[in-house]
């Protein structure tokens, strides 16, 4: 069942975003040639806890850590680990928390160092096609106007949109209906109501389209091992629009 939130329960989901944003910020302050990925996540789940809240991705599932980094190859879901940045490297962090019984989930794709021309445009490219998808997320419209607006943009421009991967509801619950594919046809899928707070997420590949499981049974890799790219920001569903509860410029002004 798709939930139509009160304004009240807007604001605590606002709340969450807000903190997810500001950790990440925190996170991508530290992101350099020779920081091991698992320090960051140490990092984060402090931040998070000094904040008050939990980090909503540890123990969800069983999933293991309080953020997943994705480093090149690896779409989403990686695990931090011993393994040192390097420059060049392109460093997905994905990141959520849980306060006062509710969810906040959102991404950012950075830079480690100085990255190609190639990697800085898929970064570009990806973040630009979550903003086509929130444009096109209004209530009247369905799922599948998002999906054309983020596979349109990217697929007009060389790149290729993950397939079994997709954004989601979220609330109580990390992950609630509806899904939201980055991928579609317009005037298709469920529409979209009013009060109604989704996740945004594309994930872009520079090369082809499908993904392979790890060993680990969660992280997602390119099939060529050519690099990947992810955003999520968490919108409300207005009439005429969407809201984002997300912000990029926590991040945007540490650079």
């Amino acid at each position: 069942m798709i939930k139509v939130r009160t304004e009240e329960e807007i604001a605590l989901l606002r709340e969450n975003a807000i903190l997810v944003s500001k950790t990440l910020a925190e996170v991508g302050r530290h992101i350099a040639p020779g920081v091991k990925t698992k320090d960051l996540d140490a990092l984060a789940a402090e931040f998070i806890r000094d904040h008050g809240a939990e980090p909503g991705f540890l123990g969800y599932g069983g999933y293991p850590y309080s953020l997943c980094i994705s480093v090149n190859e690896y779409v989403v879901h990686g695990f931090p680990s011993d393994y040192e940045l390097q420059s060049g490297d392109v460093v997905s962090i994905d990141c959520g928390t849980v306060y006062k019984g509710y969810y906040g989930d959102s991404a950012y794709t950075f830079g480690c160092g100085e990255l190609s021309a190639a990697d800085q445009a898929l970064l570009d490219t990806t973040k630009a096609s979550l903003y086509k998808g929130i444009e096109a997320a209004a209530a009247g419209a369905r799922t599948g106007d998002i999906g054309y607006a983020v596979q349109s943009y990217c697929e007009e421009r060389g790149y290729n949109v993950v397939r079994e991967l997709v954004g989601h509801g979220i609330g109580r619950n990390m992950h609630e209906s509806p899904e939201v594919p980055n991928y579609g046809r317009r005037g298709h899928g469920v529409k979209l109501q009013a009060g109604t707070v989704i996740c945004i997420e594309p994930m872009i590949n520079q090369g082809v389209k499908e993904v392979y499981l790890a060993d680990d049974g969660w992280g997602v890799y390119t099939a060529d091992r050519k690099k990947s790219a992810h955003y999520e920001m968490t919108v409300v569903v207005r009439k005429g629009g969407a809201e984002r509860l997300t912000t990029y410029e926590f991040i945007e002004n540490n650079k």
